[in-house]
């Protein structure tokens, strides 16, 4: 309690200071507060994939910022591996306080526009909460499930309701944001629910859902772009066209999906879905995520195909290009080509030489695609379960300055622009080789993400 008494102070300071800086006419939008336990120097703040702004911590992990001809729109900052999204609307003075070890759960506004953006957090954190609730409610049957789901949305109208009664000079924009954080979620929850059922239930068959369970489908927008990486839209998004798709006969899949079933999820995104950019960035994360969860060589070309012809968007278009010529690159069976890396002492060597005899795992990666943290966390558990397999982890963006903490420093390398391997590194996307004692490729695209990798390892590590 006294930290956030000593935090409203601050923020008390600060506006004091910005009002006596500028006249309110001329008045900039400020966003700024304290970092606890900070991960990194900076928080960086974006509107939807645009960076916006990077503001730097001082001494006292602290940091303000100036931005100019804000429109009223959400954005989301970023600090270390976390994200969260803000409102901001024109001559706001945000500030914040947080603490890394509990990021979400810390977070908390002060100044102008804090009570938006805090009851935003609130409708995160109670989503967080009712998780629990829907792993009983989603063995219930669909007409008990669907009353204990009506209930709970006639809360979220009521607390929506109050809110609107008690701001009344909030603009639609923000009131529409609102409705969306506190109702979608549970929308996700109805889409969800058919294969969760059939998880939960002995036969494993979907339950049969009469047409009024869905009827909240005829009050919603799914083409909206500018929300298109808020996560309770896109999640309900993702949720309604993979649902869609299983009610064309597909039967549930636990481990990996058809290429079928990928195939019709593609289509389905692009008849269902008539907002351009909404549809291509959904079109590109099915397919890089239904490729990677195969963890093998194994190409979906028919999958690749409806991608290249339903996507408009060049820059993705160029992407999955590469992805696929790099999956073509090297081949199950062959040899892995040499080609040298460096050390962190800036000396180089022969991959063949750092391989030879050893049952190896390389990951090439790139800070744009993973993060440091996920590597070391996924690399630490992975190494100490299969201890027979030596783990090389390779940068691929030609950067020395990266190194992965609590990872071995022998085991790290990085490599240049013209190296090379980027001729199978060319989507720049994160890649897997593993390679048996004679340096034979026995998968050359398996996925540090994907639960699909293990019996590769598994079957790898035996002696």
């Amino acid at each position: 309690m006294y930290k956030k008494l000593v935090f409203l102070l601050q923020i008390c300071m600060i506006s004091i200071f910005i009002s006596c800086e500028t006249t309110d006419k001329e008045r900039a939008t400020y966003f700024g507060g304290k970092i606890v336990n900070p991960k990194s120097n900076n928080v960086v703040l974006y509107s939807m994939e645009k960076v916006i702004d990077t503001f730097l911590l001082d001494e006292d992990n602290k940091f303000i910022g100036k931005i100019r001809n804000v429109k009223e729109s959400l954005y989301y900052f970023v600090h270390g591996n976390e994200n969260q999204y803000i409102y901001l609307e024109p001559k706001d003075s945000l500030m914040l306080r947080l603490n890394t070890w509990d990021f979400d759960e810390s977070l908390v506004f002060a100044g102008s526009g804090a009570e938006r953006n805090n009851i935003l957090i609130d409708c995160f954190l109670e989503d967080e909460k009712e998780k629990q609730k829907f792993y009983e409610l989603n063995k219930k049957e669909p007409q008990a499930f669907k009353r204990s789901t009506d209930s709970l949305l006639e809360t979220k109208q009521v607390i929506f309701n109050e809110y609107v009664t008690n701001h009344p000079n909030e603009t639609r924009g923000f009131f529409d944001i609102l409705k969306i954080a506190l109702t979608f979620p549970i929308y996700s929850r109805f889409e969800r629910y058919p294969i969760l059922h059939a998880k939960y239930n002995e036969d494993g068959k979907f339950p049969k859902i009469t047409n009024d369970f869905y009827e909240f489908r005829n009050s919603l927008d799914i083409n909206k772009d500018t929300l298109m990486y808020f996560p309770p839209y896109s999640r309900y998004i993702k949720n309604y066209v993979y649902n869609e798709t299983y009610a064309l006969g597909h039967k549930p899949m636990k481990r990996k999906y058809t290429q079928n079933f990928t195939l019709d999820l593609l289509q389905i995104i692009d008849d269902k879905i008539s907002s351009e950019s909404t549809k291509n960035a959904f079109l590109k994360q099915t397919l890089v995520s239904h490729f990677y969860n195969k963890s093998s060589d194994q190409v979906n070309l028919k999958a690749f195909q409806m991608f290249l012809k339903s996507s408009t968007n060049d820059k993705d278009r160029s992407t999955i290009q590469s992805l696929l010529n790099d999956s073509k690159a090297i081949q199950l069976g062959n040899k892995l080509p040499n080609f040298e890396v460096t050390d962190f002492n800036n000396t180089k060597h022969s991959i063949q030489n750092l391989i030879r005899r050893r049952k190896s795992f390389l990951l090439f990666w790139n800070p744009e695609y993973v993060s440091k943290s996920y590597i070391s966390s996924r690399l630490l558990y992975l190494s100490s379960n299969y201890p027979n397999i030596t783990f090389l982890v390779i940068k691929t963006n030609g950067s020395d300055d990266e190194k992965i903490e609590k990872l071995d420093i022998k085991n790290q390398f990085y490599i240049d622009s013209d190296n090379f391997a980027q001729s199978f590194l060319s989507s720049r996307m994160t890649r897997t080789i593993l390679l048996d004692r004679n340096s034979t490729v026995i998968n050359g695209f398996a996925s540090l993400y994907s639960n699909n990798l293990i019996p590769y390892l598994e079957e790898l590590n035996k002696n």
